[in-house]
């Protein structure tokens, strides 16, 4: 297999890496001015390293909506204490396996679903995915990397480049990184020509490639210009442990936008009026005295005199400089204010959910949360098939793998994602079934019951909060069974009330027949 895949990558992927990245220079350079007005450290200056010193905003409001915005992704991709997935089998498989026994294979395939939800938390994956959210958010690509064991890496965009077709598949990713040679093993150092040198102790370049060929991936390593044999594998189509993510799709295009580029004006507005209000406030706050040259004051005299003395002066000498720009201030500082507003909105800020007023009701803050929520449809859309369904599909063949899930029909048994996107839309019937109930409610609870379901409507509520409810809402079986004994009990007491009144009744004839003397013989 390795003289194949040697047949087949014969250009260097150093060389296809350098191609690749004219064509994602123009993104890159986005990615960083959004990254200056934001969190200047998701995407830094080419050049920079851990030791620089990056420039700071004036303005925190691009940092606080990225990181705000980014923790609601998180909790709507990746709930805490709730699989964000649900494996489904297909029905065809279900008749021609089992079909008495599907409870059985639910029960299973919830099973699994757990075990899949415990691998993520041990690996403590809601950490990197935080960090390409943000990068997301920013620079709107980003690139996980989910090898079979161990825990999840991101690259940010400055450290791969991607290949997509029309249709926005990837055909191609190439990574690069500067690493010390101790990382690889000996052979690899033999290999590369690193053993036994002074390179030992500085940074070489790794590339790694993953490439399609057909309907499989063809993955290795370049080290010094030399392929690193033991690196050559090849995957299937759905197992490559690369996901390359995009925040915005945008047809024909190679790279993703990300969502601070639409509201870069503001961003950029924004912080240039608050640098211009920081700067003016510092000068206005700068005391300094003018004294007449000719005057009768005498400067000295002044600076020396202590607090309530008398000094000979006139009181027209003497002068305190003032910049008289409160006007100018103030309309920087309102369009600065307003344009924070539209800010807030765009991330979701928690003061534009409140409006300014004495009296604000819960139901008007759950609507405007709602109504922002909503807004973000198209994202959980695009993140749901390029970063939920593909991670989960990799954490359930590294559980294949080591042996913690048994292997499952391939085709039959599929991951369907019940998070972000899907959550909007049951949050949506959460509020549609509430506002029904609530608008048959002046009919009285007697209308309610007689002309309510009340069985469809507790599943159908069940549903929209995404909660299992079989075992938690009695079925029809346990309330036909539990009638039946009560009817059962009932009719025993009725029985047994019978019996006590018959003997009550029976009691005084008894108790004279008792108290009559025997006859005479």
């Amino acid at each position: 297999m390795n003289n194949q895949l040697m047949a087949q990558t014969q250009q260097s992927v150093a060389h296809r890496y350098a191609q690749l990245e004219a064509e994602r220079l123009p993104f890159l350079e986005r990615g960083r001015r959004a990254a200056e007005l934001t969190v200047p450290t998701l995407l830094p200056q080419a050049g920079t390293t851990s030791a620089t010193t990056f420039s700071t905003p004036f303005q925190s409001v691009g940092a606080r909506g990225v990181n705000n915005l980014a923790s609601k992704l998180l909790l709507a991709l990746l709930p805490p204490n709730a699989p964000f997935y649900r494996l489904t089998i297909d029905e065809q498989t279900v008749q021609l396996i089992a079909p008495k026994q599907r409870g059985e294979i639910e029960a299973r395939l919830s099973k699994i679903e757990r075990v899949g939800m415990q691998e993520i938390e041990t690996t403590a994956a809601r950490v990197p995915i935080y960090e390409a959210l943000r990068a997301l958010i920013v620079t709107g690509n980003s690139l996980l990397f989910v090898p079979p064991e161990g825990g999840v890496r991101v690259f940010r965009l400055d450290r791969f480049v991607v290949k997509r077709d029309a249709m926005g598949n990837v055909l191609e990713v190439h990574t690069k990184e500067n690493i010390s040679p101790m990382m690889l093993p000996m052979e690899s150092q033999v290999a590369c020509g690193l053993a036994g040198n002074d390179t030992l102790e500085k940074g070489v370049d790794l590339y790694t490639s993953c490439v399609r060929r057909d309907d499989r991936w063809v993955i290795l390593q370049e080290c010094n210009g030399v392929t690193i044999p033991s690196s050559m594998a090849e995957v299937a189509l759905d197992k490559s442990p690369f996901i390359p993510l995009r925040f915005i799709r945008v047809d024909g295009e190679d790279y993703g936008r990300g969502y601070v580029e639409e509201y870069f004006g503001d961003l950029a507005s924004l912080e240039a009026l608050t640098q211009a209000i920081v700067e003016g406030s510092a000068a206005a706050a700068k005391l300094l005295f003018l004294v007449r040259p000719n005057g009768t004051t005498k400067i000295q005299a002044l600076a020396k005199a202590p607090n309530g003395a008398f000094v000979q002066g006139s009181a027209d000498d003497v002068t305190t400089l003032q910049l008289n720009k409160q006007a100018d201030f103030r309309v920087s500082q309102e369009t600065a204010r307003q344009i924070t507003e539209r800010l807030a909105f765009a991330f979701l800020l928690n003061t534009s959910v409140q409006r300014d007023a004495e009296r604000v009701t819960a139901e008007e803050v759950r609507f405007m949360a709602q109504e922002l929520e909503s807004a973000l449809g198209g994202v959980y859309s695009i993140l749901s098939q390029e970063l939920q369904l593909p991670f989960i599909g990799l954490i359930m063949n590294r559980l294949e793998l080591q042996g913690k899930v048994p292997p499952m029909p391939k085709g039959a048994v599929k991951p369907q994602i019940i998070t972000g996107l899907e959550a909007l839309g049951r949050g949506q019937d959460l509020n549609k079934l509430a506002s029904f109930l609530k608008f048959l409610q002046p009919l009285g609870a007697d209308v309610i019951a007689r002309e309510m379901n009340i069985d469809d409507y507790i599943s159908r509520l069940g549903a929209s909060l995404g909660i299992e409810i079989e075992g938690l809402v009695k079925s029809p079986e346990q309330k036909a069974y539990e009638a039946q004994m009560a009817q059962q009990q009932q009719q025993q007491m009725m029985m047994a009330q019978m019996a006590a009144n018959s003997v009550e009744r029976a009691a005084p004839a008894i108790a004279s027949a008792a108290m009559k003397p025997p006859e005479q013989g």
